[in-house]
């Protein structure tokens, strides 16, 4: 009934032969796999994927049977060559990651390099994305566009150095972190920027799933209170700094009293001009400021 479904819905649609299809696949809820993506799936010649492992169990909730290819990080420029050639000769692939979209911080965007640069057509059946799911729930009003930097340097230099260009980006950053590595960059940016409003999601569509937005200052504490709350993956979104409150235009200065202004004239016909000025502020009250902007207009060039 769900491959009908799936026909009925996304059957209509046009469906190429030696063609890569990106496919993203749900991040912890099957319900959350689209019908296209099902279509797709029950369509290819072969599915390519991250683990062979886990796509053979999604495979068998659609009750597919599809020959699997292996290509992950480790033999990606490899496992791409051969799958050109299966493109070369008619053959429809699909591309799926462990979880989510593919190449977002996942293997697959040398795949695709290595399709359009044989000439064949790369197809987006887009869908789940934690990074998305995460900002989607942020509430980040200062927001405008974010950057996204995926998985940080494991450890080293390296690894410090991406943290600290965190606290120099004003904008919106989205980042995944580790279990095992989470409470040391939960400590790392509560010391840096501690008032920065930052949303931790964990477990995103899962059942233990938890999104809390709060200063960095707060979150190692929250952590620390529960050692649940250390499992599972994390998308992590740092807001968007506030703009800073636009200054006030200074006010502008009040028109010379013309009384004011006659007697700055007289004394200037005598006088230097800044004995002038302040004469004549002397005898008329008027800010000198003002008398000396005026003077300048009137003295003789």
């Amino acid at each position: 009934m769900l491959l009908r479904a799936a026909a009925e819905a996304a059957g209509a649609q046009r469906f190429d032969r030696g063609a890569l299809y990106v496919v993203a696949t749900p991040i912890g809820n099957l319900a959350d796999l689209t019908l296209r993506a099902i279509h797709v799936l029950g369509q290819v010649d072969a599915v390519a994927a991250e683990d062979t492992r886990v796509a053979a169990r999604l495979l068998a909730h659609l009750a597919l049977a599809r020959p699997l290819v292996a290509l992950h990080a480790h033999n990606e420029r490899d496992a791409a060559l051969a799958l050109c050639a299966r493109l070369a000769a008619g053959q429809a692939v699909a591309y799926v990651s462990d979880a989510g979209t593919p190449a977002v911080s996942d293997p697959g965007a040398r795949l695709v390099a290595a399709v359009a640069a044989a000439g064949h057509r790369v197809v987006p059946v887009p869908g789940p994305s934690s990074a998305l799911a995460a900002l989607a729930v942020a509430g980040d009003v200062h927001g405008e566009g974010f950057r996204f930097v995926g998985f940080l340097p494991s450890k080293g230099a390296e690894r410090g150095a991406a943290i600290a260009s965190l606290a120099a980006e004003p904008g919106t950053v989205v980042l995944f972190e580790a279990p095992h590595r989470i409470a040391a960059l939960l400590e790392t940016l509560a010391a840096q920027q501690p008032a920065r409003r930052v949303t931790l999601a964990r477990e995103l569509t899962k059942q233990f799933e938890t999104v809390l937005t709060r200063p960095a200052a707060e979150l190692p504490g929250w952590l620390a209170g529960d050692g649940q709350r250390r499992r599972g993956e994390f998308v992590l979104v740092l807001h968007a700094r506030a703009p800073a409150p636009a200054r006030a235009a200074p006010a502008a200065e009040a028109p010379l009293d013309p009384a004011a202004e006659r007697t700055l004239a007289l004394l200037l016909a005598e006088l230097p001009l800044k004995q002038a000025v302040a004469l004549a502020g002397a005898i008329s009250g008027a800010p000198r400021n003002a008398l000396y902007a005026r003077a300048l207009a009137l003295r003789p060039q």
